[in-house]
């Protein structure tokens, strides 16, 4: 919207570009996420008496410290965030779109099963399948708009981190390949989802390398550096500005001990969004280095299933996800949450030795 103002105030040239437009983004969503708040968790808790729904067979001690907080502050991210986009993006760009399609998809499909477990006290509302069959074709309708927008020679192109001239064209197979990271990366960020502070805090970290990415694989600077031009990326680094704003402002709330959780309102489309992110900059393998935390995850519950069904009831981990583990080896949740971290930042900064000059 500010983009489109600008037009018509001929002095504007300093303020309308896309950095000075990810620091507007930034705190926008920041302000609003610290002012709105309050009087969201306010709302939150009258009208959900008894919080979100604690899971029996999770950590014991959760049950005390948890019970009776409200979830579905993932509306306070994902407002604040879609705001601030509006207001300061260029909203002639597809790429915009589609970043405010994936987060409010995402985050609808997200809060209906909020809602519903808070509505019947359960842990388990929408169904996996169900869940699943809405972010698949919720990530066919992103990729293909996003492979429209390429260039017919690079829109099929898996590129490779670290290696300046290796690339692979996988044709048609990409869309599915795509797919599966949006999807999975909204499903890995869901099931990091579980202490105070973790998700959010971890993309603060890793969403920062993909806006940097953006603003470089966007414009003329592609060309001194080893990355793919993407025509009109740059503007991508703006949505990423205003997410990181809105995590920022939403972490003030959520911090040990959590007023407010983000539910799976928040995680669902925060993920969905990243893998988004990382499909629009052609960085499908970076997303997999720089959210090797989220990774682990995942792969935990995976290896966790695989192991209790094949042994007989054994497990591999103490409990899974990942961090529940370390909770149950005797670590306090606030250490889980700071050494994740750690490990998320010491990742950001491997990803970003990807970005080297010519």
């Amino acid at each position: 919207m500010l983009h489109c103002l600008f037009e018509f105030w001929p002095q504007a040239g300093v303020i309308d570009t896309v950095y000075a437009r990810c620091f507007m983004a930034f705190f926008t969503a920041l302000v609003l996420a610290l002012c709105l708040g309050g009087r969201l968790i306010e709302c939150l808790h009258r009208h959900q008496k008894k919080g979100q729904p604690i899971r029996e067979n999770g950590p014991q001690t959760h049950l005390l410290t948890k019970k009776g907080t409200p979830t579905m502050g993932g509306i306070l991210i994902l407002g604040s965030a879609l705001a601030a986009i509006l207001l300061c993006a260029d909203l002639a760009n597809p790429l915009v779109w589609v970043a405010v399609a994936v987060l409010a998809v995402y985050g609808f499909v997200g809060a209906v099963d909020d809602y519903t477990k808070v509505t019947k006290q359960t842990a388990n509302a929408m169904t996996a399948k169900m869940k699943l069959l809405l972010q698949f074709v919720t990530a066919l309708a992103a990729v293909l708009v996003i492979s429209y927008e390429m260039p017919a020679e690079t829109r099929f192109v898996l590129t490779f981190p670290y290696f300046a001239d290796l690339s692979l064209d996988l044709l048609w197979f990409y869309v599915p390949f795509a797919m599966v990271v949006i999807a999975g990366a909204s499903n890995a960020v869901n099931l990091s989802d579980g202490l105070d502070g973790l998700a959010s805090g971890l993309m603060i970290i890793a969403l920062p390398v993909f806006m940097l990415i953006a603003c470089i694989c966007g414009t003329d600077w592609a060309a001194d550096f080893y990355v793919m031009p993407v025509p009109r990326a740059a503007e991508v680094a703006v949505t990423c500005a205003a997410v990181i704003g809105g995590c920022l402002g939403f972490l003030w709330f959520n911090a040990a001990p959590a007023k407010v959780f983000m539910g799976d309102t928040g995680s669902l489309a925060l993920g969905a969004y990243l893998g988004t992110v990382a499909v629009m900059l052609k960085h499908e393998i970076l997303l997999a280095i720089v959210g090797f935390v989220f990774v682990a995850e995942a792969l935990s519950v995976m290896i966790q299933v695989y192991w209790f069904r094949h042994t007989g009831g054994r497990r591999f981990f103490k409990m899974a996800p990942l961090h529940h583990h370390f909770e149950q080896c005797g670590w306090p949740e606030t250490r889980v949450v700071i050494r994740f971290w750690i490990v998320g930042i010491i990742l950001a900064v491997i990803g970003l030795l990807a970005i080297r000059g010519r």
